[in-house]
């Protein structure tokens, strides 16, 4: 293990029991949902090396508490803008997988018309903003967001969220000041995955502990375990509480890629040894021993819940196999608000 992945881990609470105040439905739902992100990333990787999914594609294997931790609270009114790791985060906030699964495939069912693909998913009806490709492009995006929540006296709050690769760009500074400066209702996420593609956090952060950049910005900084759903759903649930008194938040969620930067990215930078350390605390595996523990979860409902998300990721496949391609007379659709005549 590299000394930066040793130095970057929490403290692990996968030995610790869990007070829960949540129901067992409410739990169960979180699981499942956990679950169903692993199982569509499989089955997108598959796709993806059967080149049923073309361009770049990255994957969520292993934050699943990060994505569910931090979309659960979220009410609907609220709002996300993303980055390119987004299969996750679209899924958490409620969009259906077969429609996920038809605009990576590329097909007009798709959440984008099939114009997005991987890296720009959008469901606006659910108030997901996108993932953007740009490093940092959504940051001023973000700021927007929360600027429009505050200049409209709304009870909404943003969830902005990044990588920590981005906290080293021009646009992911200047954003951040302006949220602090102005005390937008913004709750920056920064996950941290410890790789900016193949360069660790060391090497391109003069102080790679960012949760501590959140004093620079006049905002609540804190460092939350990113294994763990429990520690990160409270982690966010605090912040929210925040950004509706006015009070920013940056939180540096700690967590892991199993795979590579992108489908790709054999990741032959980081050791096996590495990896599988951090296998040993799998979040979904931490979530089950906790709910398991407390008496929330039997080995029948786990069994129930996978095979019900296979169904649904089959489904998902299906839906997009079978989905038209887009018309090509569409292709300048929805580039402006008033398009010119003779486009």
């Amino acid at each position: 293990m590299t000394a930066e992945a040793t130095r970057l881990r929490p403290h692990t609470t996968h030995n610790q029991k869990v007070e829960f105040h949540e129901s067992r439905d409410e739990l169960h739902a979180m699981f499942r949902m956990m679950v169903l992100i692993r199982h569509f990333e499989d089955k997108t990787y598959e796709m993806y090396t059967r080149a049923r999914i073309g361009g770049y594609c990255h994957m969520n294997h292993g934050e699943e508490a990060t994505v569910v931790g931090t979309i659960g609270p979220l009410r609907q009114q609220d709002w996300i803008v993303s980055f390119y790791r987004e299969h996750g985060h679209i899924l958490a906030r409620g969009t259906d997988p077969k429609y996920v699964m038809a605009e990576l495939f590329g097909k007009e069912t798709g959440v984008a018309h099939g114009r997005g693909g991987s890296m720009h998913l959008f469901d606006a009806s659910r108030h997901f903003m996108g993932g953007y490709g740009i490093v940092a492009g959504q940051m001023p995006l973000g700021l927007g967001v929360g600027w429009s929540i505050k200049y409209r006296d709304a009870d909404e709050v943003i969830l902005l969220l990044t990588g920590d690769g981005a906290m080293a760009n021009g646009a992911s500074h200047e954003s951040l000041n302006m949220i602090g400066l102005y005390r937008l209702p913004v709750i920056t996420v920064v996950v941290n995955n410890l790789y900016g593609m193949g360069t660790t956090v060391d090497r391109s952060a003069a102080n790679p502990d960012l949760w501590k950049r959140g004093d620079m910005y006049a905002m609540h900084g804190v460092q939350v375990d990113g294994m763990d759903v429990m520690a990160v759903k409270r982690t966010m649930a605090d912040a929210m509480d925040r950004a509706r008194k006015g009070e920013p938040s940056l939180i540096e969620a700690i967590t892991y890629r199993y795979r590579g930067h992108s489908v790709a990215d054999a990741a032959r930078y980081r050791t096996r040894e590495e990896v599988e350390s951090w296998r040993d605390q799998d979040p979904i595996e931490r979530f089950y021993r906790q709910l398991s523990d407390a008496g929330m979860i039997a080995e029948d409902d786990r069994k129930a819940i996978e095979e019900s998300v296979d169904r649904q990721v089959e489904d998902a496949v299906e839906f997009a196999e079978n989905s038209p391609q887009p018309d090509p007379s569409g292709l300048f659709d929805a580039l402006y608000v008033n398009p010119p005549a003779n486009v």
